[in-house]
């Protein structure tokens, strides 16, 4: 689960992108497109297939971290264009989950409103 520090630390690497973008930002992370970020993107994608598969975690962390990046700066480049930004990258992921997981979101609602239930029903 993600905790609020996860939230700041998420934040912050939205607002790095972003700033290395904007104006007076980085010359070269200001020049990146889709499309010249796609050879990056497969790169990094078969790197964590390798660390995820060595079991080395240090690396399997950095790797993940790596692509991370590139999915919040295709975000962003989105978002410039006025296209979609990675909050709405975020709805639609978690809505799909739900789409395709609904017994599973419905018994933890179920499970959450009983534990409220007890607890109330304890006073």
């Amino acid at each position: 689960m993600r905790s609020t520090q996860s939230d700041d630390h998420f934040q912050k690497l939205c607002d790095i992108v972003a700033k290395l973008r904007a104006p007076g930002g980085c010359p070269w992370d200001r020049e990146q497109t889709h499309e010249s970020l796609l050879p990056a993107l497969i790169e990094e994608a078969y790197e964590v297939t390798e660390a995820a598969r060595a079991k080395n975690d240090a690396h399997f962390c950095e790797e993940l971290g790596d692509l991370l990046l590139l999915v919040v700066m295709h975000a962003e480049i989105a978002s410039e264009a006025g296209r979609f930004n990675i909050d709405e990258i975020i709805r639609d992921i978690s809505d799909k989950l739900i789409r395709r997981h609904p017994a599973c979101v419905w018994n933890q609602r179920r499970a959450r409103f009983r534990r409220c239930a007890q607890t109330v029903g304890s006073d």
